[in-house]
Order: structure tokens, then C-alpha cells, then sequence
């Protein structure tokens, strides 16, 4: 038996925007400055790896409190 490869998940601009609760602008403000990489399928509909989504989120270091 081959090895089974996993196919990367896609999801919309606005599951995207609804996953980190903030607007598809905020989103398609990202996707434009090259923070979050995105994927035209189609002419008009624009995706994005959720395993590149997970990786344009910072980690905000913890601070004394």
C-alpha cells in the first residue's frame, strides 16, 4: 500500500474572517500586505490554507503581570 498524502484545507475569506473574528477588509487587508498568503480558485474566489493561516498568527510574549 502507497502512503495516503493529506490534501491542505482551504477556506473562504469569510470562514477566515468568521475563524478570527474580524472583517473580510481586515483579511483582505492582510492577504495585500503578504501577511496572510492566499489562492485564487477560479476567476473570482480566493482561498487560503488553514496551515497558512496558523502560521501568519503571532504569538504575543507574555508580560509580567
Amino acid at each position: 500500500m502507497g502512503t495516503t498524502k493529506r490534501l491542505p484545507v482551504y477556506v473562504s475569506l469569510e470562514e477566515t474572517a468568521d475563524m478570527l473574528s474580524v472583517s473580510t477588509r481586515t483579511i483582505r487587508r492582510r492577504i495585500s500586505d503578504g501577511t496572510i498568503p492566499a489562492y485564487h480558485c477560479g476567476k473570482r474566489h480566493i482561498r487560503i490554507r488553514l496551515d497558512d493561516l496558523e502560521n501568519a498568527l503571532e504569538r504575543i510574549p507574555a508580560v509580567g503581570w
